[in-house]
């Protein structure tokens, strides 16, 4: 009886070992493919909801598409974005460093901007590279672009 027990648990633990590989590599190779095409940025996120209280900080990448810029959660399954931010419009209303606080669940050397794409208002935080690159692709809006970069 003690010999079928322990390979009963021996399989589980098994198969518990074998799904978190395949997820694992699952979330590898996403990830690989969305970077491959290029225009991609690690990007943590965080949206303001109606109440105005903010969110917390979800690592991402985002993916630049033409005239939108694309969110994806590092760890997720989707390959739908999760957040879609509309350079037409936009309006980046501040521009800081961030908090104590936040600085953990953060990329080192991160800069925080709000952006404002008609009621959404979310906070992206990037790297310094990476913060550069999302304001000159604001800036290289065709022209007529209605594009506010007034950052405080």
């Amino acid at each position: 009886m003690g010999e079928h027990l322990a390979l009963d648990i021996g399989g589980v633990l098994a198969a518990v070992f074998l799904a978190a590989v395949l997820v694992f590599v699952v979330i590898s190779v996403r990830r690989w493919l969305f970077e491959r095409g290029g225009g991609t940025v690690e990007c943590s996120l965080r949206t303001f909801p109606k109440n105005g209280d903010p969110g917390v900080w979800r690592l991402g990448i985002g993916r630049y598409k033409g005239d939108e810029l694309h969110w994806h959660r590092v760890f997720g399954f989707r390959s739908r974005p999760r957040q879609v931010i509309h350079r037409r419009g936009l309006i980046v209303s501040n521009r800081r460093r961030p908090e104590d606080t936040e600085a953990p669940a953060l990329v080192p050397d991160a800069g925080i901007i709000e952006v404002r794409d008609g009621d959404l208002i979310v906070e992206l935080a990037m790297g310094a590279a990476a913060l550069t690159g999302f304001l000159a692709w604001l800036e290289a809006a065709p022209p007529g672009f209605p594009v506010d970069i007034s950052t405080s």
